[in-house]
């Protein structure tokens, strides 16, 4: 007897955690979203802020790790330009592949990408790489709105 209440009561847990699964959108390895992401990457390679600024919205916010308030997408292509003032050979190569995120869930549209810069410090001579993840949120028209970067900077010349 013990053994059958214990059956059905696995059976009943089990059927329960099934049910109650739900997917919360889409997950793509292949997107326009991800191609502007890789095209943000490069257009920092060459500093090239019109590609940038077709790529961001025109009130995106850039927030990375140490900063204490995010930024506006002007002021963040000004650090950025500024990397070149005190790095040579800078590279960012992507590390893994990006995913597309698509939820469901407050219609939210997220590329993830992992990537490591470097960096050649005119001052040191010393290279410096830093493994770092993006998060870019975009908006219905394609356009990045808000984007997170998540890794130690903290080793970089100011």
């Amino acid at each position: 007897m013990k053994r059958i209440v214990t059956v059905t009561s696995l059976l009943l847990l089990t059927s329960v955690t099934v049910l109650s699964q739900e997917k919360n959108g889409t997950i793509y390895i292949s997107h326009p979203n991800i191609d502007a992401v890789n095209k943000a990457g490069e257009a920092y390679i060459n500093k090239d802020d019109a590609t940038m600024m077709q790529i961001y919205s025109d009130t995106a916010k850039v927030w990375a790790s140490g900063m204490q308030k995010p930024v506006t997408i002007k002021e963040a292509m000004k650090m950025w330009d500024g990397d070149f003032d005190r790095y040579d050979s800078i590279k960012q190569k992507p590390y893994g592949y990006p995913d597309y995120l698509e939820y469901t869930k407050d219609d939210a549209h997220v590329v993830q990408s992992w990537w490591i810069w470097s960096g050649k410090s005119k001052k040191t001579g010393q290279t410096l790489k830093v493994p770092f993840v993006l998060f870019d949120d975009f908006n219905k028209d394609g356009k990045i709105v808000f984007e997170s970067n998540y890794g130690d900077w903290s080793k970089l010349e100011k």
